[in-house]
């Protein structure tokens, strides 16, 4: 039996423990590294001041946006190929992955250059006074301007996931993660860019991960094919790609949204205020992107099952996750509630206000990341193998309104 045999026969039949580990410890650990990405920034921007720390955190949703276009796509589309492959359908699969890999890289240009021509209002909008926006446009500029490349490899990090090939998306945002890690001093300092030099950073480390997948769509070693000529317009595919990666996209648009609004209203504190929220923000998501990184390895497995009509496996596979995902939220709230000052010290060691205000921000961030555990996994889980799409969206649709007064309501204790 092949490899590929051997990934497919563990997705059929293999214990359920110890398919989801296998499948979800490389997504995860690759997620962590691709969220210290912002985390990196953040860090070496407070060597520089809390005004260029504050202009990362401003920049934040825009980002976070930008990954919510790449998901709409990857994990839709990844949904789709796990079903389709649970059928033994490779040609309805590489239709699948090769159209969601075109139109999300279109999309992806299209949204990099609607928000650079409107990238001082959007700037202001989400809270950069006189003394940020400088900075934040220094980083937008690059960040933005070339953010087809974090869209691909988003898209084709959950593809690749929804084949098997867990572990090649774990090596793709652990080589992305730790290129940021080395080049953000170097252009930052060493080349005396500054700020701009984290974008640059950044931009460089995802361009290599993007060579990467191209190496390997074109060298042919996955079970999908990728090409032009399987690039298919038909609703029925959209349709399905878009049951599942719509919601997401919710998700992530009104959760920019809360954030812009909540940093918007701290830039009356000043900029510690607005840097403050974005740290404790970025760590909160450090451990959600942990979260989210276990269920991508879990979808493409229940995905498979659900295809195959194995609805017994995939109830187990739901709870085990459930249950798995629940106690590791539980355990990062008390880490967050417990620690917040020395965790807010990662970022600065001078600025006591942004220190102080972190520390109240990441306790109610605490607060809510443990009470929310159990329906922030539920709601991932059900994307993945939801029959009807209205179901999905309504779980989508209360889960960043929820995700948006909880922003809302961080912010306004912790100033």
């Amino acid at each position: 039996m092949n490899e590929k045999d051997q990934k497919l026969e563990m997705m059929r039949s293999g214990k359920v423990s110890t398919a989801l580990l296998k499948m979800g410890l490389p997504t995860m650990i690759g997620m962590l590294v691709s969220a210290l990405y912002s985390i990196v920034d953040a860090y070496f921007a407070g060597w520089l001041g809390t005004s260029q720390q504050a202009a990362i955190a401003v920049v934040f949703p825009m980002i976070q946006i930008i990954i919510g276009l790449g998901m709409t796509f990857g994990t839709g589309a990844g949904s789709f190929i796990a079903r389709l492959l649970g059928k033994e359908d490779m040609d309805g699969a590489n239709r699948a992955a090769s159209t969601g890999m075109f139109t999300s890289l279109f999309v992806g240009i299209l949204a990099s250059m609607g928000c650079l021509c409107f990238l001082e209002p959007l700037l202001r909008g989400l809270g950069a006074t006189d003394t940020i926006l400088p900075f934040a446009t220094d980083y937008a500029v690059v960040y933005i301007g070339l953010a087809f490349f974090d869209i691909f490899n988003v898209t084709m990090n959950n593809i690749v996931t929804a084949e098997g090939r867990a572990k090649l998306a774990m090596i793709s945002m652990m080589l992305g993660g730790g290129l940021n890690v080395i080049l953000d001093p170097v252009c930052m300092f060493g080349l005396q860019m500054g700020i701009q030099g984290a974008a640059v950073a950044t931009v460089i480390s995802q361009a290599v991960v993007s060579v990467m997948f191209l190496r390997y769509i074109l060298g042919k070693k996955g079970t999908l094919r990728f090409s032009l000529r399987l690039y298919t317009r038909k609703w029925y595919l959209f349709q399905e790609t878009f049951k599942v990666g719509i919601p997401i996209l919710v998700y992530q648009l009104l959760s920019s949204v809360s954030m812009g609004m909540t940093s918007s209203a701290a830039s009356t504190y000043g900029d510690s205020a607005v840097a403050a929220f974005g740290d404790a923000i970025r760590l909160m998501t450090l451990g959600t992107y942990v979260v989210f990184g276990f269920l991508k390895g879990f979808q493409p497995i229940v995905g498979y099952n659900y295809g195959a009509k194995n609805y017994d496996r995939v109830r187990k596979l739901v709870n085990t996750t459930l249950k798995w995902s629940t106690i590791f939220c539980v355990v990062v709230a008390a880490i967050m509630l417990i620690f917040p000052s020395q965790l807010m010290s990662i970022f600065t060691k001078s600025d006591t206000e942004l220190i102080r205000i972190g520390a109240l921000s990441l306790r109610a961030n605490g607060v809510i990341f443990a009470s929310s555990a159990s329906s922030r996994s539920r709601w991932r889980c059900s994307l993945q193998w939801e029959k009807e799409c209205r179901a999905v969206f309504s779980a989508s649709a209360v889960r960043a309104c929820s995700s948006f007064r909880q922003c809302c309501f961080c912010q306004g204790y912790s100033v």
